[in-house]
């Protein structure tokens, strides 16, 4: 089975709507070194949950590797893939609700804060999928 991915974006800078609009991006400026390495990783095919960070602090939508890890001609030094969107989850999910499931106490996101690019383990995927189908506790939450 293919791994899955979680990618980070500042919404200030960069939102799942864009992706949308644009239909294919190339997603750069990874430097971190740990992301970097994750990034590198990424192939054809994979899916990827887009979280938007800063004040959202939430997943917001599904995307997939157009094109895997690649050296792009600028020649930063500095591996790429190709995104393209697939749809924007029914709801929000946020960093707030993911940290009341236990079971996901070990997942990157929750424990490593500058990590922008992460696999994400099948139980977190489901995890993800099942509550962008339901309404959050205590109604919306507003950021």
């Amino acid at each position: 089975m293919a791994d899955r991915w979680l990618i980070k974006t500042d919404p200030a800078r960069f939102l799942f709507d864009d992706l949308v609009e644009a239909g294919r991006v190339t997603w750069r400026d990874v430097t971190q070194p740990q992301s970097l390495a994750n990034l590198k990783r990424m192939r054809r095919g994979e899916e990827v949950l887009v979280y938007h960070a800063g004040s959202q602090r939430a997943v917001v939508g599904l995307a997939r590797v157009r094109k895997g890890a690649y050296l792009p001609a600028d020649d930063s030094g500095l591996h790429v893939v190709d995104l393209a969107p697939v749809e924007g989850l029914p709801r929000p999910v946020t960093l707030k609700e993911l940290r009341g499931v236990q079971a996901l106490s070990g997942w990157a996101l929750l424990r490593v804060p500058r990590l922008h690019v992460m696999p994400v383990p099948a139980a977190a995927w489901r995890k993800v999928l099942g509550l962008a189908r339901k309404r959050p506790r205590g109604g919306l939450e507003r950021p």
